[in-house]
């Protein structure tokens, strides 16, 4: 297991060591933000439902202004699993879930 971290919503997010390798593989820009990313999931800045899967939940982490770190979720028989991570420089569409 690479990390297991505790969301606000009450469910907790993982993800395997190979998972995170192909995730980097995908997006290398993420390799040196894994704190961040985890820090996205246990203490968001806000948390958006999907607007095409209700069941995949996108965690914002500001890391500096007008640019966040988004760490996508998927939410199955109440286990969460880390679906992909990214940086970016807007905030998706989709039912806002959680403000902090």
């Amino acid at each position: 297991m690479k990390f297991e971290i505790s969301t606000p919503l009450g469910f907790t997010v993982r993800t395997s060591e190979e998972y995170w390798q192909r995730l980097i593989i995908k997006h290398p820009d993420i390799e040196e933000l894994e704190e961040l990313i985890q820090s996205a999931l246990a203490a968001p800045d806000e948390v958006r439902r999907s607007s095409r899967d209700a069941e995949v939940l996108l965690f914002y982490r500001e890391r500096k202004e007008k640019r966040w770190v988004v760490a996508v979720a998927r939410r199955l028989n109440g286990d969460g699993f880390l679906i992909t991570a990214y940086q970016t420089d807007a905030i998706k569409e989709g039912e806002t879930v959680w403000l902090k």
